[in-house]
């Protein structure tokens, strides 16, 4: 193609961008990056040179699109629109002087976007990103063993496959689960499938402990009230579980006395505590 041809071609892409056929793009493509590297970046032609090289490139969006198109027509308008953040990156990035093809420098750019996109979006229960790429090593290692031993493999077995300690092999294997979640409100269907259960009835009890743990808090306070023969007390006796005997002896008074004292510490704590609920 002679240079003529060539800014007739580029002339008619920066006037509509849809009219380049195919065949003749790397060449229209090739010129764009020229005058792209010699505009000065926040100018209007720069803008609208950086807006026709975007629109020229879409073709490699829908190209690698495809590779994905496994993962329903529902996410194909977001796999698209998430590549085209990727192509904007390689077109930004792009440099004439490292001597390749556009295409070649633009398609890791933008399988990276998707495939970032699916990794941050994916996953039920956010994990750190070494683990979600763990689980695809750990997926792979364990069909790989189940074929040769005719079993599912054992931790440590993977573990020697994978090189990884058994803990970390656990740890990927707990945060694996993290991929997909049931909802609470899901029904599991009983023996004689005619009946029908909500899953949250199958999990989690009621922890008796939270009770306790609010009443920690709420005694913090009154506890903070008491003076220190009083606080002394407590501590010998619930904290230290000494005898009303041992604890006579260590505050030099009689154990009827104790008796007493923690009576009405405990009659203190306990009306101070209803006065709070």
């Amino acid at each position: 193609m002679d240079a003529e041809a060539e800014e007739s071609l580029v002339t008619r892409a920066c006037a509509d961008p849809s009219s380049i056929a195919p065949k003749d793009a790397r060449g229209v493509v090739r010129e764009l990056f020229h005058r792209f590297a010699e505009l000065e970046e926040g100018t209007a032609e720069y803008s609208y040179v950086r807006k026709v090289l975007i629109e020229v490139n879409l073709s490699l969006v829908q190209y690698v699109a495809t590779r994905f198109r496994h993962r329903g027509a529902q996410q194909m308008d977001d796999i698209t629109q998430v590549g085209t953040i990727g192509l904007i990156k390689a077109i930004d990035r792009f440099e004439l002087s490292r001597e390749v093809e556009f295409t070649s420098f633009a398609i890791p750019y933008i399988t990276g976007e998707i495939k970032r996109f699916f990794r941050d979006t994916s996953w039920a229960v956010h994990v750190p990103r070494r683990l979600q790429e763990a689980r695809l090593e750990l997926s792979r290692a364990t069909e790989e063993l189940r074929t040769r031993l005719g079993r599912l493999p054992s931790t440590a077995e993977l573990a020697e496959l994978m090189q990884l300690e058994p803990a970390e092999v656990a740890e990927v294997q707990k945060a694996a689960n993290g991929y997909n979640a049931v909802s609470l409100d899901a029904t599991i269907s009983g023996p004689d499938d005619r009946t029908e259960t909500l899953l949250a009835d199958f999990v989690g009890v009621d922890e008796e402990r939270f009770e306790l743990v609010e009443n920690f808090h709420s005694l913090a306070p009154l506890i903070a009230e008491l003076g220190d023969r009083e606080r002394r007390l407590i501590h010998l006796r619930f904290v230290e579980e000494r005898t009303q005997r041992e604890i006579a002896d260590d505050i030099g008074c009689s154990q009827m006395h104790v008796s007493r004292l923690i009576t009405q510490v405990m009659e203190r704590l306990r009306a101070g505590l209803m006065t709070t609920q």
